[in-house]
């Protein structure tokens, strides 16, 4: 497949670094020299220095054939723009935009990226995205992921093994006597910042970050067994009212009427904008790394605190202070991944990286075959991907035990109508099962072509 990333920052480097990696024919264009030299540098892509909304910029780039156009650069407007040139000067097929500003995303204007006015074919906004990254692990105290799929049936969870785990130091083999009835399968563990595709004998050690499938039914009784048993959050402060902040309060305010919560924004005039827009949210304007703010929204009844402003440091300060005052939890945005690796250990109970979840929604609509979803975990070690089997499907019909599944590919779970199937050797995938399957990034090529539908995905 033919590719043109427009932007070389830190979205649109990991997508040409994933795409290069399955030897896709990747082309990136940046104005910045020395990102686009940074990019020859460590890919195997080409390269170039250019506006990339200029038609004689994108020609270079080869946009007379090729699949697909991904336009993640700063500024809205180039974004659409190269997509719109693409489009009617290259005939690109498909062209994926982000857009961050969300005037353009208001409904009222949901005609503006139709195929008769700037057609676009998939708008990624991050601050929408992390919004509802942010509301998902609220659902779920003691994860620091949760990654719905199946149309909810199924969920992929990311916990940290504390020392009062109860099945430490247990091979995953004898998970299924413990719980026999209990739909739950481990698929990754990361253990001192190294990624672990577990076998059968593998052992859960304390501190480690272990990802789980799991029927959602089972969910509560799953969390237990992980030593987490936390209720959900009902009082939240959300310090930072930028477009991540108030996204999140409007989706709380819509999908979760339980949940009562604070923002904190230190800008006077964002701190009014917002408070007009909501409805059941205070809106309090101060410092999140004020003491005196932080109790006159209460922290010490708050059960999570979520810092979602633009600087890393200090959401990362103010979610420790904010539980030094007695929040229960903390959930902080991180950009730099270089803080990735410290922070847990600081106390902050789960991370949100804008980066990795704008670059799993951009991957759901690169990826070929029958795949319906796809996340990124953990900065790229693995993807987590769920896929349809069609009759074509070289999965269908055959026992687990005698596919030859790729090195670093398990799978996770089956779901069959309403029925959740957590996989032995002796299940048997049928076609339209929706299967779930965890891919260390070198083989998700091969399972692309496990679930393709006709000759030319291969």
């Amino acid at each position: 497949m033919k590719v043109i990333v427009c932007g070389a920052g830190q979205v649109g480097s990991n997508i040409a670094r994933y795409l290069a990696t399955e030897n896709n024919d990747v082309t990136v264009i940046d104005q910045s020299p020395e990102l686009i030299q940074k990019i020859s540098d460590t890919l195997d892509v080409q390269a170039m220095v250019g506006f990339a909304s200029h038609p004689n910029v994108l020609e270079q780039a080869g946009a007379a054939d090729a699949d697909m156009i991904i336009a993640v650069t700063l500024a809205d407007e180039v974004n659409m723009v190269a997509c719109q040139v693409a489009h009617s000067l290259f005939n690109v097929p498909t062209k994926i935009a982000r857009v961050r500003n969300q005037s353009y995303l208001a409904p009222i204007w949901a005609d503006l990226f139709s195929r008769e006015h700037m057609p676009i074919d998939v708008i990624i906004s991050p601050e929408i995205e992390v919004a509802r990254a942010v509301a998902r692990r609220l659902q779920v105290p003691g994860a620091f992921d949760m990654i719905p799929l199946a149309d909810g049936k199924v969920r992929v969870i990311g916990v940290i093994c504390s020392d009062n785990c109860p099945i430490l130091h247990t091979p995953l083999r004898q998970l299924t006597g413990l719980f026999p009835d209990l739909n739950l399968e481990v698929v990754a563990i990361v253990r001192n910042d190294k990624p672990i595709i577990p076998g059968s004998d593998d052992q859960m050690l304390p501190g480690d970050e272990v990802y789980f499938v799991a029927d959602t039914r089972h969910l509560s009784r799953a969390m237990a067994a992980f030593g987490h048993e936390e209720t959900e959050a009902r009082r939240i402060i959300i310090l930072g009212g930028g477009n991540i902040g108030l996204c999140l309060a409007e989706e709380l305010e819509a999908k979760h009427p339980q949940v009562s919560a604070r923002i904190v924004e230190v800008d006077r005039g964002r701190a009014q904008y917002i408070a007009q827009r909501l409805n059941r949210t205070m809106v309090l304007h101060g410092d999140g790394l004020d003491p005196e703010i932080l109790e006159e929204a209460n922290v010490r009844a708050a059960e999570t605190v979520v810092a979602v402003t633009n600087d890393d440091e200090g959401n990362i300060l103010a979610s420790l202070l904010a539980k030094r005052y007695g929040c229960q939890r903390a959930i902080t945005l991180i950009n730099k991944t270089t803080y990735s690796p410290l922070v847990t250990t600081l106390g902050i109970d789960a991370v949100v990286s804008p980066r990795t979840i704008t670059v799993s929604t951009i991957l759901q609509h690169v990826r070929r075959g029958r795949i319906r979803a796809v996340h990124s975990l953990r900065e790229g070690f693995a993807e987590v991907i769920e896929a349809e089997a069609l009759e074509t499907s070289s999965l269908i019909n055959t026992p687990l035990r005698e596919i030859k599944l790729p090195t670093g590919v398990i799978v996770g779970a089956i779901v069959r109508g309403e029925e959740v199937i957590i996989p032995r050797p002796s299940t048997v995938i049928k076609p339209h099962d929706r299967v779930i399957i965890l891919a260390a990034v070198g083989q998700v090529k091969k399972v692309e072509k496990m679930f393709a539908v006709r000759l030319e995905f291969f």
